[in-house]
C-alpha cells in the first residue's frame, strides 16, 4: 500500500470518528469524554522529562503496571505518559497506578488518530524523550514523527500472529519502512521475532511477556475470599472469563445440564445489559455482581459479573474457568491472569493471538485446550467432579507463572541503553 492510499484513509478515519464515538458513547458515555485528545489537542502539564508508553486497552494497561513502576525507580526525575485507545484502559490505568497518577508522576491521554498533522501536535506538546508500544501497536505516521524529531520508539513485549503477519504483510513497504524507523523491537517469543524479522524489523530480541511479572493485587485473595462465601463454598464456581459476543449462548448450552454455578464476566463492559438481556431470555435464575451483600439463595444459577476492576477476586472465588475469545474465531484472551491465582483454565480451539503461551501453558498441565468447542460440556464436568486434578492444575499453574517472569528487568536493561545514546 503507498503511504498516500493509507494517508488518505486515515483521513477518513478522522472524519468519521466522532460518529463512531457517539455511537459507542450512548452504552458508555465515557467515549464522548477528552474528544479533543483524539485528534492531537492536550491540555496536559509536562513538568519533567517525558518517557511515553502506549497501551491501548486492558490488557495491555495491566501488563504494564510493573514496567511503569519500574521506569519510576529508575528515572524518578521523570514523568510517564500513558496512552490509552479506549476508555476502559484509561480506567484501567486509574485503577492499577492510581496512586501515581494522583501524584503526577504518570499522566494520561488517549493517543490521536493517526493523521500527520495530529502526530506532530501529539509530539509538539508531550515532547517525549522515549516511545515504547506495546505488543502489536504501529502507527506509521506517529513513528514516523517520531523518527524525524530523532525520539527512540520501542516495540516492546511483541507479538505478531500468523495472521496478523500476513495482514501487515499485504502493506508492503509501508509496514517495512516503519519496523526499520523503530529503535528496538522486544518481542515475546523467538516465533514472533521471526516474523517481525520477516516484515522487516532489525534490531529484534526475545524479552518474554510481560504479563507475567504483573503481580495480583495484594489484596484479591482476601477478596474473593469473602466472594465466595457469598457464593457459597459448598457450590462448584466456575468462571467464563471475559467472554465476547457469541461465546455466552455458547457457555449457557455447555452448564444447563451441570450444578456449576456459573460467574459470567463479559469483556466490555458495554456488553453488560445485553449479556443481561439473554440470561432474561433464557429464563434463568441470577444476580447481579453489584448486587451481591448477602449469601445467594441456592437456586440461583449465573452470576453476572458486572463490575470493573475484579477480575483478579473473580479467579481467586472461582475453582476453574473457561476463557473467552477463544470458543468463537476470536483469538482469545490474557490466560496468564488465571494462571497466576492459580486457576486452572479450559481454553477453547481460537487461542492464536497466545498461540505459544497456550501451547506452554498446555504443557504444564496449568490449563486444558480443546479441539473443537463441543467438547466443552465434557470438559466442564471433567473439572467440576474431579477435584483432585484441579488442586495438581492450580499448583502446576502457579509454578508455570513463576517460571517466566524477569521481562521487566531484561526491558529495562534496553531501555537503560536506549536513553544513553
Amino acid at each position: 500500500m503507498p503511504k498516500f492510499v493509507y494517508t488518505a484513509l486515515i483521513y477518513m478515519v478522522a472524519l468519521l470518528l466522532p460518529l463512531k464515538l457517539l455511537w459507542r458513547g450512548l452504552k458508555q458515555p465515557e467515549y464522548r469524554q477528552h474528544v479533543a485528545e483524539r485528534y492531537g489537542f492536550y491540555t496536559q502539564k509536562i513538568k519533567a522529562p517525558l518517557i511515553w508508553v502506549h497501551c491501548v486497552s486492558v490488557g495491555e494497561t495491566r501488563a504494564t503496571q510493573p514496567l511503569i513502576q519500574a521506569l519510576l525507580k529508575e528515572y524518578p526525575q521523570h514523568q510517564i505518559l500513558m496512552t490509552h485507545g479506549t476508555p476502559t484502559g484509561r480506567e484501567t490505568g486509574q485503577q492499577v497506578l492510581g496512586q501515581e497518577i494522583a501524584s503526577g508522576h504518570v499522566l494520561q491521554a488517549y493517543l490521536p488518530v493517526d493523521t500527520p498533522g495530529a502526530a506532530k501536535r501529539f509530539f509538539a506538546h508531550f515532547k517525549p524523550a522515549l516511545g515504547l508500544l506495546m505488543e502489536t501497536e504501529l502507527w506509521f505516521h506517529l513513528i514516523d514523527e517520531a523518527s524525524r524529531r530523532q525520539i527512540p520508539v520501542a516495540l516492546l513485549s511483541a507479538r505478531l500472529s500468523e495472521k496478523s503477519a500476513r495482514g501487515y504483510a499485504k502493506l508492503g513497504k509501508l509496514t517495512h519502512a516503519c519496523l526499520q524507523q523503530l529503535a528496538l523491537v522486544a518481542a515475546q517469543t523467538e516465533a514472533d521475532a521471526q516474523r517481525l524479522k520477516a516484515l522487516g524489523a532489525s534490531n529484534v530480541m526475545v524479552c518474554g511477556n510481560l504479563k507475567f511479572d504483573v503481580t495480583p493485587p495484594a489484596e484479591s485473595v482476601t477478596h474473593g475470599a469473602s466472594l465466595r462465601e457469598l457464593l457459597g463454598t459448598n457450590r462448584t464456581v466456575m468462571m467464563a472469563a471475559s467472554t465476547r459476543e457469541g461465546e455466552e449462548p455458547l457457555i449457557l448450552d455447555a452448564v444447563k445440564d451441570s450444578d456449576v454455578l456459573l460467574l459470567l464476566v463479559p469483556r466490555h463492559p458495554q456488553r453488560f445489559a445485553e449479556v443481561e438481556s439473554l440470561l432474561k431470555e433464557r429464563g434463568l435464575r441470577y444476580v447481579l455482581r453489584t448486587q451481591i451483600d448477602q449469601p445467594l439463595p441456592a437456586d440461583v444459577q449465573v452470576v453476572l459479573g458486572n463490575s470493573m476492576g475484579e477480575m483478579y477476586t473473580y479467579y481467586a472465588a472461582s475453582d476453574f474457568a473457561v476463557m473467552g475469545g477463544s470458543l468463537q474465531p476470536l483469538g482469545g484472551q490474557n490466560l496468564i491472569e488465571a494462571a497466576a491465582m492459580g486457576v486452572p483454565t479450559i481454553l477453547g480451539p481460537h487461542m492464536f493471538n497466545f498461540a505459544q503461551v497456550t501451547q506452554a501453558a498446555v504443557a504444564a498441565n496449568a490449563a486444558v485446550q480443546m479441539a473443537d468447542v463441543s467438547e466443552l460440556p465434557v470438559q466442564i464436568d471433567t473439572l467440576a467432579r474431579n477435584v483432585d486434578r484441579r488442586k495438581a492444575m492450580s499448583r502446576a499453574a502457579k509454578e508455570f507463572t513463576f517460571q517466566h517472569r524477569g521481562t521487566t528487568r531484561r526491558l529495562i536493561v534496553a531501555i537503560r541503553e536506549l536513553l544513553k545514546s
